[in-house]
């Protein structure tokens, strides 16, 4: 019975002991800490330039205007409007571009018969002007109806670049059921982060 008396003392004495070690060792601990950890998401900006020949500066970029106008196409017609676009994101994005219109915009349905083809430009000189060697290649040609349901995918923008395209609006032959009609279309970029 004394060696049993002994062994719960014993483990009691041992119990407090380890109490207390671990108390002594609860009021000498310390810590460390990263305070502030700053965890940014990226954006997506996309912009336009307004005066092709300016720079990228804030007063120069803007995300709509207004689109051209064109009277009295024909049969084999074409305009070439030149447009600057900028990735004022923080990353690389895709740029696409579709078609946008409503059908009772376009009652006669010339939107059939109306094409668009870009090209890339480099504007070597930033004089937003197209010279000689200047246009680029051609990422195929659409009619508006398959520019508004599969559209044009132009590749990848570095965060802080600017892609230049000639769009070349067409027409193809023209019908006399087709005259005097008018249609009003719009069209979009969009940017996709990678």
């Amino acid at each position: 019975m004394t060696i049993r008396k002994s062994t719960i003392g014993l483990g009691s004495l041992l119990v407090l002991a380890v109490g207390f070690a671990g108390v002594a060792y609860a009021s000498f601990t310390d810590q460390s800490k990263f305070a502030g950890s700053r965890f940014s998401v990226g954006s997506a900006d996309l912009k336009l330039l307004n005066d092709l020949a300016g720079g990228t500066d804030a007063s120069n970029l803007v995300d709509t205007k207004p689109a051209p106008s064109y009277d009295n196409i024909s049969p084999q017609w074409f305009s070439d409007y030149l447009i600057k676009i900028y990735n004022n994101g923080t990353q690389p994005v895709t740029l696409t571009s579709n078609m946008d219109y409503l059908t009772s915009n376009d009652p006669s349905n010339i939107r059939e018969l109306l094409y668009m083809e870009p090209y890339e430009w480099d504007d070597i000189d930033a004089d937003g002007v197209v010279d000689e060697g200047e246009q680029g290649i051609s990422y195929g040609k659409k009619v508006f109806t398959s520019w508004k349901s599969t559209g044009f995918n132009f590749g990848q923008l570095q965060a802080g670049a600017t892609k230049g395209l000639i769009m070349r609006f067409s027409a193809g032959n023209i019908s006399n059921s087709k005259m005097g009609a008018v249609g009003t279309f719009d069209f979009m970029f969009d940017s996709v982060g990678i």
